[in-house]
């Protein structure tokens, strides 16, 4: 009912340029207003069901309904920046900031996922020792919805199709409207096995790291790094690889870091080398 209610007032425009003065959204947008409340409506109805209802009892998932799942997520994306009614293939990419990634994206992608699994460890580790029991609730259900995709068909199903289908979904079409913080919640709110609980905390913060990929990358290098880090989650790292793990990921992040300083450089000297010609054609002028 709450859900309902705080969906109804989006429809009434004074609040929604009020919330234009946070979010990226056009008011006067029908298309933006039906994306508020239908985002409303997601987080009400998945804080809804990880608060009365529980997920233990639930059927193991099976590689079918894990791709079933994900595939509906990306008609959800390309529904929902106008395929084949307001854009194109190539007009869709590009809203969907769907592009070939340059090298040092897929650098900086894998070295995020190493940092991100990192995080997620150490949160987890959080959770069993501060909420033991919410912890290995958790663990629970987590072990139970996926106990039927434990092999290697299954490791690469979780790691692709969230990675590729969430990612253009969430990143790709709503983060440009909603901003990173909202599509944040948004992503967070649809892991309900891990209810209300530190991991849920920790999917939100690496739901803004991936958030901040996109914005300063694109949806692409976003998707490799959401997969790189489910695909090391679902592998695990054993104690006799700790160390060359941890030496090939500071490898990676001191790549990523050149790489980045070097593309800003680069962006720099050629903004100044445009400012340059300009003033020399206004002085022949």
């Amino acid at each position: 009912m709450a859900t309902a209610l705080l969906a109804a007032v989006l429809a009434y425009k004074p609040v929604r340029e009020r919330l234009a003065r946070i979010l990226p959204v056009d008011p006067d947008n029908p298309v933006h207003a039906f994306a508020l409340v239908l985002a409303v409506l997601l987080v009400g109805t998945q804080l809804t069901s990880s608060a009365f209802i529980s997920l233990s009892a639930s059927a193991p998932l099976s590689l079918a309904d894990v791709i079933a799942e994900q595939l509906s997520l990306l008609v959800l994306a390309l529904a929902g920046v106008g395929l084949f009614i307001r854009r194109d293939f190539a007009q869709t990419a590009s809203r969907l900031g769907l592009v070939v990634p340059a090298w040092w994206h897929v650098v900086l992608a894998v070295a995020a996922a190493g940092v991100f699994f990192v995080f997620g460890q150490a949160m987890t580790s959080l959770s069993h020792t501060l909420t033991p029991d919410v912890a290995n609730q958790v663990d629970t259900t987590t072990q139970r919805l996926f106990a039927a995709l434990d092999n290697p068909w299954g490791i690469a199903a979780l790691a692709l199709a969230p990675g590729i289908c969430e990612e253009i979904l969430f990143r790709g079409a709503i983060q440009p409207r909603l901003g990173i913080l909202a599509t944040a919640l948004l992503f967070a709110s649809v892991h309900t096995q891990y209810a209300l609980s530190i991991d849920t905390l920790a999917v939100f913060v690496i739901a803004i790291g991936l958030g901040l990929i996109r914005k300063f990358t694109n949806t692409t290098t976003s998707s490799i790094c959401h997969i790189s880090y489910n695909l090391v989650t679902g592998i695990g790292i054993a104690s006799s690889l700790l160390a060359g793990a941890i030496g090939i990921e500071a490898l990676l992040i001191g790549v990523s870091v050149y790489a980045v300083w070097a593309n800003r450089r680069r962006i720099a000297v050629a903004g100044e080398a445009l400012t340059t010609r300009v003033g020399a054609q206004e002085n022949n002028e």
